[in-house]
């Protein structure tokens, strides 16, 4: 058998061998725009060197990749490698008709394949009609039409035209749940991004019909329910009706299924790996054995391993996750083991047509050339999910230039990221209204901007505030503001205006520690009259301040938007760097949060804020202690405490306690409004520039009803409360309210 074998190896060397030529001289024809060493080097040409079939095949391969080229014809005879090509048309001008938008020109542009100045290449037309419709159907714009032409300039240009027609936007008339939903409609329409469409929501996406916010929704839904532990949850968007207006009536059909307890929790390790190295593990699963399932339990545990890796410097390390159903009951298991030794060769960013590239790209943990595992991916793309600018964020993965090389796809979805809220209050002197707007993605930046402003009888207050969640792309927030604050109050005898300006950072230093630092300069100025009491005119004239703070926050909240447990503390302390009058700030907050059982969500909170002078500096007026209306409710913000001349000045110290539970299913469903009560006991006091004002050493306490109601105006919140214990002096507001949208 061998005596035919190595014969017919050794012939099929020889043939190849015959086959293969070397190059001698290289001739170029048909190439009119791109240079002939343009051609050598994307063809990868070289003299001299010997070229098989398999090699002309590769140069084939090389230059049509390039769609520089309509056709291509090699051959190498005697030497000489010939290569004769038709060069695709040059689009001299993109030119798009019927749509007047600026921006989504530009967009359009972005997204398909066709450029100016690039290549006409015919059959990538259908793909980019498809492309631009895609991005109107992301905006609304589901019924648009576009028809591609062309005019052609000379034999090798031409002007490529789109006629584009977008069409009425098709906006949400009504968003309705049916099925076994075990959760009011109220608390779902808080979930899903999708909004129905009010006249005074004309600056809002999110009540345009898209695919992809339907289907951002039914994933928000199934996230939603799986954290309550129904884990076999089964929604459905099972109808988007079109009506005759245009318009479109959304339907979620949701059958929650069972809810899941953690009965067990198991670690799997890989032989490779000294099992000791995880068994501090063991107490993290004890807090959650007993307790309901959630992704977002799984997920900090499996924070925790990432944690233990990282401190052992372990490499190429990977994990899953088995989950494991019985009757009522979840085991989970995670699996660690060994992953394959690959490296990232590329990472791409798609979708992205109003952020830039570079916000996306500071919040990965992995980086061209580095060691690649599943883990560092997927935590990569939670972090840009948690940036919450965008519907949804998606990856893809494929193999390389070589075996163990990976290019990564990061695919984004753009989402409506501004916020407008309204709020006002009655009291028994008089009324407040406070307006605020912000955007969480300034210019495509990743920057948050806010404004607000918040009027009273007697006072005007303003504030701008800029943060850079990820500053330099460090991992730090930076933020910056400016406020100023004018009081009004002639029957007091005083007019009082405080300008000012701050910048701090905030990171996170170890798990769910976070810590910040900054500073604070103001300008006060305060002018009285006759009217004034003797001491408050001792305080006229002004006063320059600059001070510096630092902080630190421990946040073990299940999530920060309507916690349902856990728990957040934090303290702040400002010291006096330059001051006319020194003052010395300490602030103290705790907030716990329990689930007493599916219709009780309780909470307990405690602050307290002490502010003393330096030596014989007494606290300036406009620094005093006060407390605000979230924090003692049923009376007017900063009307609580010490009384100078009919003035309340505040105090050198405020302490609040609150006690709160709601009651998501107390109502029926379809009043769309959920309700709680609450119950506060506060106090403002001290007086250290005059110890002849009573220093209002009194407790004071409220109690009332909180509702959030899903109105036709949109979502609306209520306070209604009564005092239980106060002091004459103290100004009350029995009833509050706030009203809130999103564009």
């Amino acid at each position: 058998m061998h005596k035919f074998v190595i014969p017919f190896l050794i012939s099929i060397f020889i043939f190849s061998n015959l086959k293969a030529e070397i190059i001698k001289s290289v001739d170029i024809s048909g190439n009119k725009r791109i240079s002939e060493e343009t051609i050598k080097i994307y063809g990868g040409i070289k003299i001299n060197e010997n070229y098989s079939e398999a090699d002309l095949d590769k140069i084939l391969s090389d230059l049509y990749s390039t769609n520089f080229f309509e056709d291509i014809r090699v051959s190498l005879n005697d030497g000489v490698l010939s290569v004769n090509l038709k060069e695709y048309p040059v689009i001299n001008n993109l030119i798009i008709i019927g749509e007047k938008s600026k921006k989504y020109t530009e967009a359009i542009k972005k997204s398909i394949s066709s450029r100016e100045k690039g290549s006409f290449i015919k059959k990538n037309l259908v793909k980019d009609v498809e492309s631009i419709k895609k991005l109107y159907s992301s905006v609304g714009y589901n019924f648009s039409k576009i028809e591609t032409k062309f005019r052609n300039i000379d034999q090798n240009n031409i002007d490529l035209i789109f006629e584009i027609e977008r069409g009425d936007l098709t906006k949400i008339s009504k968003i309705s749940f049916t099925g076994d939903k075990k959760i009011k409609e109220k608390r779902l329409r808080d979930i899903i991004a999708s909004e129905e469409y009010k006249f005074y929501k004309f600056i809002s996406r999110n009540t345009r019909f898209s695919k992809n916010l339907n289907e951002l929704d039914l994933r928000l839904l199934n996230n939603y329910y799986k954290s309550l532990g129904y884990y076999d949850v089964q929604i459905t968007s099972s109808s988007a009706e079109i009506q005759k207006s245009g318009n479109v009536e959304l339907t979620f059909s949701i059958d929650a299924g069972e809810r899941y307890i953690i009965k067990k929790i198991l670690t799997n390790v890989d032989p490779v790996f000294d099992k000791n190295i995880f068994f501090s593990l063991n107490d993290q699963y004890k807090k959650y054995i007993g307790t309901y399932y959630s992704p977002f339990k799984v997920q900090k545990l499996l924070e925790g391993i990432d944690e233990l890796i990282i401190e052992k410097n372990l490499q190429f390390i990977e994990h899953d996750v088995e989950e494991i159903k019985e009757q009522g009951s979840m085991t989970i298991k995670f699996n660690i083991y060994e992953g394959e030794k690959i490296l990232v060769e590329r990472i791409n960013i798609l979708g992205n047509n109003i952020t830039n590239e570079s916000v996306i790209r500071g919040e990965l943990l992995l980086d061209e050339g580095d060691p690649f595992t599943n883990l560092n991916l997927d935590k990569s793309i939670a972090k840009i999910k948690s940036r919450n600018i965008f519907q949804s964020v998606t990856s893809n993965l494929s193999e390389g230039s070589d075996k163990n090389l990976r290019i990564i796809d990061i695919n984004v979805e753009e989402k409506a990221t501004g916020e407008i809220s309204a709020g006002a209050g009655v009291g028994t002197s008089g009324g407040s209204i406070a307006f605020n707007i912000q955007e969480n993605n300034w210019l495509g930046q990743g920057k948050k901007v806010g404004f607000e402003i918040e009027l009273t009888d007697e006072s005007l207050r303003g504030n701008i505030n800029y943060t850079d969640p990820n500053y330099d792309f460090l991992g730090n927030a930076l933020n910056f503001n400016v406020y100023s604050t004018t009081n009004d109050k002639p029957d007091q005898g005083y007019e009082n205006t405080l300008v000012g300006f701050g910048a701090g950072t905030t990171f996170e230093q170890y798990r769910d520690i976070f810590a910040s630092m900054g500073f604070n300069a103001s300008y006060d100025d305060l002018s009285t009259d006759d009217k004034a009491s003797a001491t408050l005119k001792k305080q006229s004239g002004t006063f320059s301040d600059l001070s510096g703070y630092y902080g630190f926050k421990f946040d073990k909240r299940n999530r920060s938007f309507m916690p349902t447990s856990g728990s957040i503390t934090s303290f702040t302390q400002e010291i006096p760097i330059i001051s006319d009058k020194a003052s010395l700030m300490n602030l103290f907050s705790s907030s716990v949060y329990k689930t007493i059982s599916e219709n009780v969500v309780g909470a307990g909170k405690i602050y307290i804020k002490t502010i003393n002078g330096f030596g014989d500096d007494d606290v300036r007026l406009s620094k005093r202690a006060n407390l605000s209306t979230n924090r003692l409710r049923g009376f007017q913000k900063g009307k609580v405490g010490p009384v100078d001349g009919g003035d309340h000045i505040g105090g050198n110290y405020a302490a609040a306690l609150n006690f709160e539970a709601s009651f998501p299913n107390f109502l029926p469903e379809d009043t769309k409004t959920d309700v709680g009560i609450f119950f506060d006991v506060a106090n403002v006091w001290g007086v250290d520039y005059d110890s002849t004002i009573d220093e209002s050493n009194k407790v004071r306490s409220s109690t009332g009803v909180a509702a959030s109601w899903l109105s036709p105006l949109g979502p609306m919140t209520f306070v209604l409360s009564t005092n239980l214990s106060k002091a004459s002096t103290d100004e009350t507001e029995s009833f509050n309210f706030n009203l809130g949208t999103t564009f």
